[in-house]
């Protein structure tokens, strides 16, 4: 089996594996205690989810706190219904569900327009009453690198707040200013069921559910020191080989671009993260091809909207028609895919893709 959807989940590492299993000991072991307890057990799980917290904030900008939280999709519904008051939320037509759904559900909203490209400009205009502007880092279907900083640049000068949906970025790249920004573990070789909030210092958020008051009071529930653990010696990690996995990427993507080059790209081909490949081919019945290539992990889309049968909205977005949307495929690598991989892949995808032409 050959694994190439690293934007809908990433391979666990073992180091973060490794760290998660003392935190999972049974009744004969010290790893079990609730890190919320003040006996001896309790402190030692909360000792490692302190040191996991200093991991996960060391890729954040200086100046804020980190809030764990069980993902992004939590992380990103505190920060918008947190900050709930007068105003509307702007979001990026691109914008994951997390953000345009809470949006929309938590009050007024506003949609800002991308180009072709997928870039959304921050010289657009805003509405008067905009209160807050999400526009996320890397985008999950296609890529796009957004101009972040251009972007919180200008919610300051609106006196809004800006929402960073990094979770595409977090760990790969480095993340840019912002007011607050959500994370998820398992985006960049973490567990699943764990992530985090970044909050600017000085700025108070309102808790969302009522409860035991864990987090700095904001948001309740006793954190598992094994997920936690995980999260942060997964950050860990990437700090440690940034470079050494974007030089590796670099590889996989001029690859993938040469033996899909009959392909036409969705989406920014300079302004992207390229651990993430989405393109299109005229006429393709994209269901066909993933039944026909069981042994490539690979996406019609987001691993959220897969099986709606609706076309992506990001890529609708970008111009592209329903039928070009519903011939595009996304390919996804990373640290632990070789290039005998991508190269094995390509040649089933396309045989299979060239088949359905005859």
């Amino acid at each position: 089996m050959i694994y190439l959807d690293y934007q809908a989940t990433t391979p666990l590492a073992q180091e973060a594996r490794d760290a998660m299993l003392r935190w999972l000991d049974g009744p004969d072991g010290v790893g079990f205690g609730n890190p919320h307890s003040s006996h001896k057990l309790g402190r030692s799980s909360a000792a490692a989810v302190e040191l996991a917290r200093d991991r996960v904030a060391a890729l954040f900008p200086a100046g804020g706190t980190v809030i764990f939280t069980s993902g992004a999709t939590e992380a990103i519904n505190l920060a918008i219904r947190g900050t709930a008051g007068k105003g509307a939320v702007a979001f990026s037509a691109t914008e994951h569900s997390a953000v345009s759904d809470t949006a929309r559900a938590a009050g007024k909203s506003h949609e800002l327009a991308v180009g072709e490209d997928g870039i959304c400009i921050a010289d657009q205009d805003l509405a008067t009453d905009t209160r807050m502007i999400a526009v996320m880092q890397v985008n999950n279907e296609i890529g796009t690198v957004q101009p972040t900083l251009e972007w919180h640049r200008r919610a300051k000068e609106a006196n809004a707040l800006y929402l960073c949906d990094a979770v595409q970025a977090y760990g790969k790249m480095q993340v840019t200013g912002a007011d607050l920004i959500a994370v998820s573990a398992h985006k960049f070789h973490g567990p699943k069921g764990v992530g985090a909030l970044w909050v600017r210092d000085g700025l108070e958020l309102n808790a969302v559910q009522t409860g035991g008051g864990q987090e700095h009071g904001i948001r309740s529930g006793t954190l598992s020191p094994a997920l936690c653990a995980g999260f942060g010696a997964a950050a860990k990690l990437a700090q440690e080989m940034m470079v050494q996995d974007a030089e590796h990427i670099e590889k996989l993507w001029h690859r993938a671009r040469d033996l899909f080059s009959d392909w036409e790209l969705n989406g920014s081909a300079d302004a992207r993260w390229h651990g993430n490949l989405n393109v299109r081919r005229e006429g393709l019945d994209v269901a066909r091809l993933m039944s026909d290539v069981r042994d490539v992990c690979f996406s019609a889309g987001s691993a959220c909207a897969s099986g709606s049968g609706r076309p992506s909205h990001v890529l609708r977005a970008i111009g592209l028609e329903d039928t070009q949307a519903k011939s595009s495929i996304r390919l996804g690598f990373g640290r632990y895919t070789t290039l005998e991989q991508i190269e094995e892949a390509a040649l089933k995808i396309n045989t299979a893709a060239a088949a359905q032409e005859v």
